[in-house]
């Protein structure tokens, strides 16, 4: 059986990673040469055939606590590690604009939050037992 709940955070975390990555282009970060044009696709084409077998009771909870809780640590590696230049100081100052540096560091704090709560609730559902 489906979890709604589930699959609404699930479409969540891929509009606001979108988001996220179209922030990186408009900073430039991004060079569009081909591991980052091949990463960029493959993570899409992961979540949404992650998406697309949830949606057909073929793959269950587990399979979105893992990613997510793996989008969760390579958010944190990316963004609020020590070892990181990508901080959210960083994205707030990539602007002009100061509204649209925080738009984007907000928009940050949004997908990782998503992805915290879309872990534990997948995790939940997981151990509920709704196994798909």
């Amino acid at each position: 059986m489906r979890d709604k709940k589930l699959i609404a955070l699930v479409v969540l975390l891929i509009a606001l990673s979108l988001g996220h990555d179209f922030d990186h282009i408009a900073r430039g970060d991004i060079h569009w040469q081909l591991l980052p044009i091949v990463f960029f696709f493959a993570k899409y084409a992961f979540l949404g055939l992650g998406l697309y077998f949830t949606l057909k009771n073929k793959l269950g909870p587990l399979f979105w606590a893992i990613t997510a809780g793996l989008g969760v640590a390579l958010g944190w590696l990316a963004h609020f590690s020590p070892f990181t230049d990508q901080t959210p100081q960083y994205i707030f100052h990539a602007y002009d604009k100061p509204a649209a540096g925080l738009l984007a560091v907000a928009w940050l704090v949004a997908l990782m939050l998503v992805l915290i709560i879309t872990a534990v609730y997948a995790e939940y559902l997981w151990a509920r037992g709704l196994r798909r």
